[in-house]
């Protein structure tokens, strides 16, 4: 949530601070501004809405060249997004300027004590404490009095400072949400994410919790948050900024729909490469649990199916945002794997943190390298996804389920629970989705825009699936919810006799997921039901199925594939469904509104 950007070097500071903006805008897009250090004192410009609103506002100001500043884009969390609100914040004398991703638990508190003392704020915002904190304790050490004021904070943060008394560095500090630091000649970067400042270095050093330091134009140190030196560890991007643009795409999600086929290749024909480690872990393991959040909890709840079927080990499937609090009983023969895009999700870590206090192994299932998440696990499988700009996850969300289904392969290896034919069988299932879900993007993607067209005025969706896809018609749900703003509930199809019946009548969509499988009967016998109360259907099912067009003219087509395995194929016309509804109602679909893309506070 928020993006970060900040730079000291040579270059005229404003342009890029605003190109790193509009890198991280899928963070947080409700206000955005900047912080300059001009002729000697603090210049902000800041203004509510999207980044192309301080684009235009900074065009009408007389702003003087800077070669250092720091700048943000907002996701709220306290206080409405208003000009006041927004970053970056000052103290009473504008000689601090503070951007902070996050949220301070104790700012109350802090603010109560501070305007006692008679400190002046002019914001709602939790941050503004951290400004006047600085001034309180500054008394010319601004290392000093920055570390002080880190002492005093309680929550998550990621926090970058200026000072128009030491005009040739920035601060910086990260408790809980990301913050990088990117390494140039003559020059030094911050951001809360890589494709901010891409284009200008592909060196970064990943910033640890509980990590502080600073950047000069030639110089970066680390120091841990009571003042001891830490080494530096430069790292090298191994993707490139062409992979985070659109690529003549319409909307992000759009291409990384597209780019699905690609992703889901390199993992299942690469696999997943088990050490001494990892088996030895799995070899004690007598129960596993899953927690994510969002998208990632719904391929876990795919996992559960997988892992379940083909190693017998019983699987329980948390919410992040619930598992710390109903008390699971875990232990030292418990395995936990833990699942998000980002590696940053405050509720993830958290039961990451909860696990490891019982003695659980951790695996994690994450997209970002060197993120928390991969930093507190015993064992990492990285999804190499690439990046994924768009809010609303696609090809990160097909990347975690084939993992599940490679980790639970090798699980079965490696536990001798199936058949070295049955194993055989499965490794070439995998290998060759990404042929089918190149053959549903190429034969389905103008179908399925068409089936939009015709009901994107519906007020409301159910989506229907049984057994593997009932997961499916969560997400699917999901997605339309997120991008298009239609209300839409995923069920299990036989729960519809239970109360969801009730909505059916001839103003409400359902998509059934009605693919070949052992329930297909079952799944049949849902859609009748559906079509005696007049409900407008469409279905998901499998090539060859000609029988199925008897029950709705609306009929999208995937390959035949094992229904263990239908999940991954069955999330791309899901996708652009989603997507096709939200494009013909004139929706933001990369930017969805009150959304960001990693969810950094619980």
């Amino acid at each position: 949530m928020c993006g970060i950007v900040g730079y000291i070097g040579n270059k005229d500071s404003l342009s890029v601070l605003l190109e790193g903006l509009r890198r991280l805008e899928y963070r947080g897009y409700d206000s955005s501004g900047v912080a300059l250090l001009e002729k000697g004192n603090i210049r902000i410009v800041k203004t509510p809405g999207k980044i192309k609103d301080l684009d235009s506002l900074l065009r009408k100001e007389k702003i003087s060249q800077s070669v250092i500043g720091i700048a943000h884009t907002r996701w709220a969390t306290h206080g409405a997004p208003t000009k006041l609100n927004a970053h970056p914040h000052t103290d009473c004398r504008n000689n601090f300027s503070i951007v902070h991703n996050g949220i301070i638990e104790n700012f109350a508190s802090l603010k109560k004590e501070l305007v006692k003392q008679g400190h002046k704020f002019i914001s709602e915002t939790d941050t503004e404490v951290v400004a006047h904190l600085i001034e309180k304790y500054y008394k010319g050490d601004l290392k000093k009095a920055f570390l002080q004021a880190l002492a005093r904070l309680k929550g998550s943060f990621a926090i970058v400072l200026l000072s128009k008394k030491h005009p040739d560095r920035l601060l910086f500090a990260r408790q809980g949400s990301p913050l990088i630091v990117g390494v140039g000649k003559n020059e030094n970067f911050l951001a809360s994410d890589v494709p901010a400042i891409l284009s200008h270095t592909n060196r970064v050093i990943y910033v640890k919790d509980a990590q502080a330091g600073e950047i000069r134009k030639n110089k970066v140190s680390l120091f841990d948050i009571k003042g001891r030196p830490q080494p530096v560890k430069i790292e090298k991007v191994l993707w490139d900024l062409e992979s985070a643009q659109k690529s003549g795409y319409a909307h992000f999600m759009l291409k990384e729909i597209h780019e699905q086929p690609q992703v889901l290749k390199h993992l299942s024909c690469a696999g997943i490469k088990f050490d001494k480690k990892l088996i030895s872990i799995l070899k004690n393991t007598k129960q596993i649990f899953i927690v994510a959040c969002g998208t990632a909890y719904h391929s876990g709840m795919v996992g559960k199916y997988a892992i379940e079927e083909m190693t017998k080990i019983p699987v329980a499937v948390d919410l992040s945002s619930e598992f710390r609090y109903r008390s699971p009983i875990i232990d030292n023969q418990s395995v936990l794997i833990a699942i998000s895009q980002s590696g940053e999700t405050a509720d993830t870590l958290a039961a990451v943190r909860e696990a490891k206090n019982k003695d659980a192994k951790i695996i994690s299932i994450c997209n970002a390298v060197g993120s928390s998440l991969v930093r507190e696990s015993d064992f990492v499988l990285y999804t190499h996804a690439g990046p994924e700009i768009g809010v609303a996850s696609t090809k990160a969300y097909t990347a975690q389920l084939m993992v599940l289904y490679l980790l639970a392969l090798n699980i079965a290896k490696v536990k001798k629970t199936l058949p070295k034919s049955v194993i055989s069988r499965y490794a070439n299932i995998l290998c060759d989705t990404h042929n089918q879900a190149r053959t549903i993007l190429k034969n389905s993607t103008r179908h399925i825009s068409e089936i939009a067209g015709r009901h994107h005025n519906f007020g409301s969706f159910l989506f229907l699936g049984r057994n593997v896809n009932y997961p499916s018609a969560l997400e699917g749900a999901l997605k339309l919810k997120e991008i298009s703003y239609i209300p839409a509930e995923g069920y299990a199809a036989g729960e519809m006799k239970h109360g969801p019946i009730a909505l059916i009548d001839e103003y409400r969509a359902v998509v059934c997921i009605a693919t070949e499988s052992k329930i297909y009967e079952k799944m049949i016998s849902n859609i009748q039901e559906i079509e005696a109360r007049k409900g407008k259907i469409v279905i998901i099912a499998t090539y060859g199925n000609a029988d199925i067009k008897r029950h709705s003219k609306e009929v999208i087509f995937i390959p035949k594939v094992e229904e263990l395995f239908s999940p991954i194929l069955v999330a791309l016309p899901l996708q652009l469904f989603a997507y096709y509804v939200a494009a013909k109602r004139g929706c933001d679909i990369d930017q969805p509104r009150n959304l960001a893309k990693s969810v950094t506070v619980e």
